[in-house]
C-alpha cells in the first residue's frame, strides 16, 4: 500500500501532523508513507519519523521533478491536510483511488473539489488541529494512536545545544524567552519583555536565555527588547538552527513565547511553557500533553476553558504581571516536582 500525505503549511502545522503519521504507521505497518512538505519545513525533517520518504515542495521549477515523481508512483491513498490549490493539484497527480480532504473544499471551490474522491465531515475551526488531522484518516480506517506531537531530535542537535551552553556559560537550570514571530500582530511589547527579563534576572537560581529566528524583523524586535533591559542575559537570538533550538528547549526548565513554532517544539519535548496568544485562538493550537499556561486577553488568570469561537485580541492586552505570575507558577511547580 502506498499512501501520500500532503502538509504544505508551516513548521507548527507539520509538528501537529506527527500524531497522524504515528496513527498511520501503527495501523499500516507495511505501508509506504510519502510525505510532501513546504520548503519552510526543510530544517525540521531530520526529526520527522514514521514516514519512508519526504519530498519538498519549493514553489519553483524544482517542483516539476516533484510532480513527475508523484505521478509516476501511482499511490493508493492521498490525504490532504493543507487544502489549497497547490495541494489539490498534487492530490490529483497522485492518481490515488482515494483522495481525502475536508468537506470544506467543496464549499470553497468546485474546481478544487474535483481533485478529491472523499470528503470528511470535519472543519478545522471546530477542532484542535491534531484532532482535525487525525479525523482525515477515517476513510483509510486508521486507528488513533497517541495524540501527543513527537519529534525524533538527532544527537547532533543535542551536541550543538550542549556546546552553546558551554560557550555561553549556561551552568544553571535555564529559562528560554523566545519573543519573535513571523507575524507582527503576534509580537508583545518590547518594554514588557524587558520588564519580565529584568524581574527574573535577579533570580540567582536560574539562567535566562534569549532566542529568536534569524529574520530581520525578529532580530529588530529582539534589539528593541535588549535596548530596554537593565540586566544582561545569554543572547542566542539568531545563533541556533531549528533543531538545536528544539534541543535547547527540551533541556530548558521553562519556555516563554508567543504563539509560534517554539510552542510546538516545546509540546513535542514536553517542556513547560507560558504562551502569549493574541490574534490566534488557543483552542486550535494549544499544547494538550505538556504543562502549559495560556494567556489571552486582559485577565491575569490563565485561560482554562477553550472554545472554537473566541475573539481576536490585541497582544497589548496581556499584562506584564500576568506573564510574571504564570512563570512563577510553573517554576514553582517544576521545583516542587523535583523535590518530591
Amino acid at each position: 500500500m502506498k499512501i501520500l500525505l500532503l502538509q504544505l503549511k508551516r513548521i507548527g502545522d507539520l509538528i501537529l501532523t506527527t500524531p497522524a503519521l504515528a496513527a498511520l504507521r501503527e495501523s499500516f505497518s507495511e505501508a509506504q508513507l510519502t510525505l510532501v512538505v513546504s520548503k519552510e519545513c526543510a530544517d525540521l525533517l531530520p526529526a520527522i519519523s514514521n514516514v519512508d520518504r519526504i519530498l519538498i515542495a519549493r514553489r519553483n521549477l524544482h517542483d516539476l521533478s516533484l510532480f513527475f515523481s508523484i505521478a509516476a508512483r501511482r499511490f493508493d491513498y492521498c490525504v490532504d491536510f493543507t487544502r489549497n490549490d497547490r495541494s489539490a493539484s498534487v492530490a490529483l497527480l497522485s492518481g490515488a483511488r482515494k483522495r481525502v480532504v475536508s468537506y470544506r473544499v467543496r464549499e470553497q471551490s468546485k474546481t478544487r473539489a474535483r481533485a478529491y474522491t472523499d470528503f470528511v465531515g470535519v472543519r478545522m475551526r471546530d477542532m484542535h488541529t491534531i484532532d482535525y488531522n487525525l479525523a482525515l484518516l477515517k476513510p483509510l480506517g486508521a486507528r488513533n494512536a497517541s495524540i501527543a506531537p513527537h519529534l525524533d531530535l538527532p544527537q547532533i542537535a543535542y551536541e550543538k545545544a550542549d556546546a552553546l551552553q558551554r560557550d555561553w556559560k549556561v551552568t544553571k537550570p535555564y529559562v528560554i524567552l523566545h519573543p519573535g514571530s513571523a507575524r507582527e500582530e503576534k509580537l508583545w511589547d518590547p518594554a514588557r519583555w524587558a520588564e519580565v527579563i529584568d524581574c527574573f534576572a535577579r533570580n540567582d537560581g536560574i539562567d535566562l536565555v534569549l532566542s529568536s529566528g534569524p529574520s530581520r524583523a525578529e532580530q529588530a524586535h529582539v534589539a528593541a527588547i535588549k535596548s530596554k533591559m537593565q540586566h544582561q542575559i545569554v543572547d542566542l537570538s539568531g545563533k541556533t538552527d531549528l533543531l538545536t533550538l528544539a534541543a535547547l528547549i527540551d533541556q530548558a526548565r521553562l519556555l516563554v513565547t508567543v504563539d509560534s513554532a517554539p510552542v510546538h517544539l516545546a509540546a513535542a519535548t514536553r517542556t513547560p511553557q507560558v504562551i502569549l496568544f493574541g490574534p490566534t485562538n488557543p483552542f486550535h493550537w494549544r499544547p494538550r500533553e505538556s504543562p502549559a499556561v495560556v494567556l489571552h486577553g486582559k485577565s491575569a488568570a490563565p485561560v482554562t476553558e477553550f472554545s472554537p469561537v473566541r475573539p481576536r485580541l490585541a497582544m497589548s492586552q496581556i499584562s506584564t504581571e500576568a506573564v510574571i505570575g504564570a512563570m512563577d507558577s510553573l517554576l514553582l511547580l517544576r521545583a516542587a516536582a523535583q523535590i518530591s
